[in-house]
């Protein structure tokens, strides 16, 4: 079919067109401007959630629901009614494809959002008066219109199958006395989204995402808290662990779990070469590079360009002259597996693009939206909503390339000289990061014969930014596809990497008492 033989046989997209026109031509009160721009998103969401503990079911749940978006823009392109990247107007459609009950909603929200808009423009207005800010960009790029109607997607999901493996894998406590939680959980979802607006543009693109989780807790016998919590997440069945494989990474949890718990204790402060695997090095630049590559408007009167660790960083070095970033949500496999991150055409209606942030070492570009920033005038693409929130800027498929590779093995052979050289007895290999950076599976590297031993209770002092820029020093060649999850979803690609300073310091822990 046609995109537009398709989009007429769609009740939602008929609706939202039938009602577009409408609002277009009709919405107008006396002494409010009639709106330059209206659209309407639509998020169709079929979800299965399961969780387990102690080898038994605790929830299942199986969830249908459409939430609408409707944003109403009065003034024009340069200073427009939106403030504090707010005031459009959510809620939720009937599930049933009853036209007139769908339209009948879209009405009441595009009439609520067009009197917020009259409101605000008028507040707007009088608040640029006091401040005097003469702005360099206007409020809102334009874009080209965009006709793409891809299929919907539908979730296949056999309940009984998952809520097996969830009673089976946790039941694996029973190995291990000491362990004092264990709890596995499944989350599917199929999410069929629609676009809409008065520039054209029509829209609809359907992805499935696949979440399991494992998690484990428990304490060492000085009272220290343990926990691990592997997570495996992709846009394909077929690429999640199998019923056994799962029961398998359940013992192994259990196993590693103990093994922690019996592990010595950090008790010096260490600074000297760091080794990280691509997953804990995916970890770290989601936390430092992700959200600051991308270009956010500051709020009105301020003069940075962007807001984050980079605002100020543009032409200037912000990762060794080695590292580039792309971020590239037109690509949907990597290295035979999918990308969380792939998009077609963003959440305002800008097809995707692949954007270089990072050209050898130097921030030379911004993930933006529909919202511009100084020097960034117009959107590349990367505007992207949380289910039925406002969109803004943020990451799809973030790569993160070196242009010279070692192999691991080459890694700790160059860490292990490191060593030697500085007359340092061991260094450190961080194999898995928990929040805010701490290492969750952290291991001694003896500079005599490289063996490695797991410790305890350790934690980065000052890995930032700036030791991003400074310490980073080799890259592995053995790129990792982590996929984040949460709405929007998006992927990390990362190679395993040589800091040749970071300070290691034990952890201010309390510890609890043991039960």
């Amino acid at each position: 079919k046609s995109p537009s033989a398709e989009a007429a046989s769609d009740p939602i997209l008929r609706a939202l067109q039938e009602e577009l026109t409408r609002s277009k031509a009709q919405l107008k009160m006396d002494n409010v401007g009639a709106p330059f721009y209206i659209e309407y998103r639509v998020l169709d969401v079929d979800q299965f959630e399961a969780g387990a503990a102690f080898g038994a079911l605790r929830d299942q749940n199986r969830s249908r629901m459409r939430l609408l978006r409707a944003v109403v823009r009065l003034g024009d392109y340069k200073i427009d009614s939106f403030i504090n990247g707010g005031l459009g107007v959510s809620d939720i459609l009937p599930l049933d494809n009853d036209e007139l009950a769908i339209r009948h909603q879209i009405w009441m929200a595009t009439d609520q959002a067009y009197k917020r808009a009259g409101e605000a423009l008028a507040a707007k207005k009088s608040m640029l008066k006091q401040l005097n800010v003469e702005q360099p960009v206007d409020d809102f790029a334009k874009a080209e219109k965009v006709q793409s109607i891809g299929p919907v997607a539908k979730l296949e999901v056999d309940p009984a199958k998952w809520t097996k493996m969830l009673e089976s894998a946790t039941s694996v406590y029973k190995n291990d006395p000491q362990i004092q939680s264990l709890t596995a959980s499944v989350s599917f979802i199929a999410l069929s989204e629609y676009f809409v607006n008065t520039e054209g543009t029509t829209t609809r693109h359907g992805s499935t995402h696949y979440l399991m989780l494992l998690s484990a807790s428990e304490q060492a016998p000085d009272g220290m808290r343990l926990d691990r919590s592997p997570q495996y997440i992709s846009s394909r069945i077929e690429e999640m662990p199998t019923p056994e494989q799962f029961h398998a990474d359940a013992l192994s949890l259990i196993d590693g779990m103990k093994k922690l718990r019996e592990a010595p204790v950090v008790d010096e402060e260490y600074r000297g070469p760091v080794l990280f695997s691509n997953d804990a090095a995916a970890d770290m630049f989601f936390d430092l590079i992700a959200s600051n590559v991308v270009g956010r408007r500051p709020a009105p009167g301020r003069p940075a360009r962007t807001t984050g660790a980079f605002a100020s960083s543009l032409k200037a070095r912000v990762l060794p002259d080695f590292i580039s970033v792309v971020d590239d949500p037109t690509v949907e496999m990597f290295a035979g597996h999918s990308l969380s991150g792939s998009y077609k055409v963003d959440d305002e209606g800008v097809p995707a693009a692949p954007v270089t942030v990072v050209d050898k070492g130097q921030l030379v570009n911004f993930l933006i939206g529909r919202l511009p920033i100084r020097d960034f005038p117009s959107s590349n693409g990367h505007g992207r909503a949380a289910g039925s929130g406002n969109a803004g800027p943020a990451p799809g498929n973030l790569f993160i390339r070196a242009a010279q590779t070692s192999t691991r093995e080459e890694l700790k052979k160059q860490m292990l000289d490191q060593l030697r050289e500085r007359g340092l007895e061991y260094g450190y290999f961080v194999d898995a990061l928990g929040p805010r950076l701490s290492p969750r599976m952290l291991y001694r590297v003896w500079a005599d014969d490289g063996h490695e031993e797991l410790v305890r209770g350790a934690i980065f002092n000052e890995l930032d930014t700036r030791a991003l820029r400074s310490d980073l020093v080799a890259a592995g060649n053995d790129p990792l596809i982590s996929n984040r999850s949460g709405i929007p979803f998006m992927s990390i690609v990362s190679p395993s990497v040589l800091f040749d300073e970071l300070e290691v310091k034990r952890a201010d822990n309390s510890k609890d008492k043991l039960p």
